[in-house]
């Protein structure tokens, strides 16, 4: 009776923790799109919606790691079920980290203030933004359903980002040897389509922790990734 009530414990924290995880990713889903639909459209106020909506991000986290560390203290839980309580904390620090880059998007709205309103460039962020958004929510349902097939299909599908990203690199190298005017705005928008890309990567990262659940220990093939080099050197980490 004993071991059986502690399962069925183990199994309400552990819905409970797939529900928080679930409910940041949400959170984390709609400050991609809106940050990047506040900077085309320079919409100041929808970025600074995403700015102050990250603190919600950040409290799920904290909510996350806290019951996970408890759960594991009451339970002590068996290896495979251990893996679901790191994976939990690991996908929730990389919903985090998403979030935060959405922030940094939100945050470089208001510095926008030109008329120079390349649509093309545009066009680009929005549909790097568009598949990148799909990639973290196909890999967040892979996560609950626990679906190895369509974790390993975004964690393959990460070197169509950095192609794009390279791609828009380029168009924006051009516009800013066409005019020094164009050069303020045109590095917010590198920033940005860095920023992009760098949320690819969490959603690839999401897929590793899927794979490590399932199979019980760390990819080892070489992550697919694009010819970032230039771009890499060029943009810094911040």
């Amino acid at each position: 009776m004993g071991s059986e009530h502690t399962a069925k414990a183990f199994d309400t924290d552990l819905q409970e923790l797939t529900r928080l995880v679930a409910e940041m990713g949400g959170i984390a889903e709609r400050m991609i799109v809106d940050s990047v639909d506040a900077l085309i459209r320079r919409d100041v106020a929808l970025g600074q919606r995403v700015v102050t909506i990250d603190a919600e991000l950040d409290t799920l986290q904290r909510k996350i790691e806290e019951r996970a560390v408890l759960t594991i203290a009451r339970r002590q839980p068996m290896a495979v079920d251990l893996r679901e309580i790191v994976g939990a904390m690991r996908v929730a620090t990389d919903l985090e980290r998403i979030g935060d880059l959405a922030k940094n998007m939100g945050k470089r709205v208001a510095a926008l203030e030109t008329d120079f309103h390349p649509l093309k460039l545009f066009r680009g962020l929005e549909h790097m933004t568009d598949l990148v958004q799909q990639q973290v929510k196909s890999v967040l349902d892979a996560y609950a359903a626990h679906d190895l097939p369509a974790a390993m299909a975004v964690w393959k599908g990460d070197e169509e980002v950095d192609a794009i990203c390279t791609s828009l690199f380029r168009e924006l190298l051009t516009y800013m040897m066409e005019d020094p005017r164009n050069i303020s705005f045109c590095i917010h928008l590198m920033f940005c389509a860095k920023n992009i890309e760098r949320i690819g990567d969490h959603a690839t990262n999401i897929a590793e922790t899927v794979f490590y659940m399932i199979e019980g220990q760390a990819i080892t093939d070489k992550r697919p990734k694009g010819d970032m080099t230039t771009f890499a050197t060029t943009v810094p980490n911040t």
